[in-house]
């Protein structure tokens, strides 16, 4: 792990406007470092607060209060150094595998043959080199996000954010894209943000994961993740660390709460 600082939130709230309960404080006093290589995990109930921050990292929104720097730079918006993966794969069904990871690098200004060439090796890279010029619309849920994946690592990024990007998928694909991914981790070494709420696979992926509850002031906790990969979900350790953040999370969760987590 390099201690190059890739992305530094500082005092980042976020405040939302209601008719009905006026001024919601989602995130409060936001501070968390990322660094080269790290693989970083926020989980946490629906509606606390974790997509809203990955979205601020993003540049799609921005902070009430406190900023996010990547590489040193101020976020003021979205930005190739920063590539999201959605949930929903957002491509266009219109176009095969390899269009769908050229349109980053064609809005980068990046040449046809190159940003071909590129394509085509991002998409070797996540085990579709076979399915190039297939329409995505002929493709599984998991080989769509697999073309998303590539898409965002094509650009090279900073930073590769993921909004629950397994969510759509069965139990048998999740599994496998859990295993796909982490591959490309090591292979890469890319620094990941990812969101979940599920605990089962936040202890699969990150290294570290992050836990953020409703309204909190600040991050609830964190736990860092040293169990070798491939990880097997059904072994004791696993377990007792799954343990361990399930009561890290519902420490926090008023009796009179009905906040839920995976």
């Amino acid at each position: 792990m390099q201690n190059e600082i890739v992305v530094q939130c500082t005092g980042v709230s976020r405040t939302f406007l209601s008719p009905d309960a006026g001024a919601i404080a989602v995130l409060q006093n936001i501070n968390l470092d990322v660094y080269a290589g790290e693989f970083i995990v926020l989980i946490g109930p629906s509606g606390c607060g974790k997509s809203t921050l990955l979205n601020i990292v993003a540049g799609f929104d921005k902070p009430t209060g406190g900023e996010v720097r990547v590489r040193g730079q101020r976020v003021t918006g979205p930005g190739p150094d920063k590539a999201m993966v959605f949930q929903d794969y957002a491509l266009l069904p219109w176009l095969n595998a390899r269009q769908n990871v050229e349109i980053g690098l064609r809005l980068q200004g990046v040449d046809k043959r190159t940003r071909r060439k590129s394509a085509i090796e991002f998409l070797e890279l996540v085990g579709l080199g076979h399915a190039v010029e297939r329409p995505v619309y002929k493709l599984s849920g998991g080989m769509q996000q697999r073309v998303s994946i590539a898409r965002a690592l094509a650009l090279k990024p900073a930073v590769l954010l993921m909004d629950e990007p397994f969510g759509a998928l069965d139990a048998f694909q999740r599994a496998t894209m859990h295993k796909e991914l982490t591959r490309l981790w090591k292979t890469t070494r890319a620094s990941i943000i990812f969101v979940t709420h599920s605990l089962e696979e936040a202890l699969f992926l990150g290294s570290r994961v992050v836990a953020i509850m409703p309204g909190a002031i600040g991050l609830t906790g964190e736990l860092h993740v040293d169990l070798p990969r491939p990880r097997d979900s059904m072994s004791p350790k696993f377990a007792a660390l799954k343990q361990k953040l399930f009561q890290m999370l519902t420490a926090h969760v008023p009796e009179t709460s009905d906040a839920f987590v995976e």
